[in-house]
């Protein structure tokens, strides 16, 4: 069965729509689809909807990404599947964008949906319960078209093995750490920045740590685990240029020189923005 996770978008939903509707990743655009709404152009009328409504504030739209195991299913059940859960959650209220991303070794549905009802005009909320009703629609539909059940990984410790690669910056946690830190640099907000790290080929899972999972790994890592700096919060401090605390763990001049960088950066984007 697919697994799924979502987020608000609360800032550049353009970008964000003209990503999940990128050629490259959906058959020049064959495995897109919209429901009440033109996709080449929802970002103008999911913004009809909220001016008529009178609530602009908040959350722009919900994300949703829904994975599937490698080699499982093909392109249009997978768009198949996509457009019978956005149906069934929504059930008719919100518009939405469902891409099908193919280019990555996994097959996966981005879905975006308006924070407001063109019905009745009331908002999303995102709930834990509400979560739950997501991922289990999901794996009924799955289960009825006959798909596996991707079993959700454990976290564990950092072996000694991995300690020695970690000390020579070569294991994957390493390189987990370094593509957080340049997608930090690139991004001007959490919504860009999670793209970036989408398009570096990492999964994100969001709950109450947030995620990652780099192509090939079995297992997600919390971000927390990678050190102070890769809590969520402080991601999110450093995307908006603000200092953190480093912890005697972070002290050595590499890394700081990566933050009096990023702050450098940030400073520099606030101007020319």
């Amino acid at each position: 069965m697919a697994i799924t996770k979502i987020h608000p978008i609360t800032t550049t939903l353009s970008k964000a729509l003209d990503y999940i509707q990128a050629p490259d990743k959906t058959d020049e655009k064959l495995l897109i689809s919209g429901y009440a709404c033109t996709p080449s152009v929802a970002v103008f009328q999911f913004n009809q909807i909220k001016e008529k409504a009178d609530k602009k504030n908040g959350s722009l739209a919900q994300h949703l990404i829904q994975s599937f195991a490698p080699g499982e299913v093909d392109f249009e059940t997978a768009h198949s599947i996509g457009i019978e859960l956005a149906d069934r959650i929504l059930k008719g209220r919100f518009q939405y964008v469902i891409a099908t991303h193919i280019d990555k070794g996994h097959i996966h549905n981005h879905l975006i949906w308006n924070s407001v009802s063109f019905k009745d005009h009331k908002k999303y909320h995102s709930t834990p319960n509400s979560y739950y009703y997501i991922q289990r629609t999901s794996d009924i539909i799955c289960k009825d078209n006959g798909l596996s059940i991707i079993d959700k990984p454990k976290e564990r410790g950092k072996s000694h093995y991995e300690h020695l690669l970690d000390k020579r910056g070569q294991s994957w946690k390493s390189k987990l750490r370094q593509t957080i830190d340049l997608c930090i640099l690139k991004a001007r907000n959490w919504d860009e920045f999670l793209i970036l790290m989408d398009k570096e080929k990492y999964e994100i899972k969001h709950g109450k740590h947030i995620s990652f999972r780099a192509e090939g790994k079995e297992r997600f890592t919390r971000s927390k685990t990678l050190g102070e700096k890769y809590t969520e919060d402080n991601i999110r401090k450093r995307i908006a240029g603000e200092a953190v605390q480093n912890g005697a763990a972070n002290s050595d001049i590499g890394r700081n020189l990566i933050i009096d960088i990023e702050n450098n950066i940030k400073v520099k984007q606030s101007v020319l923005g």
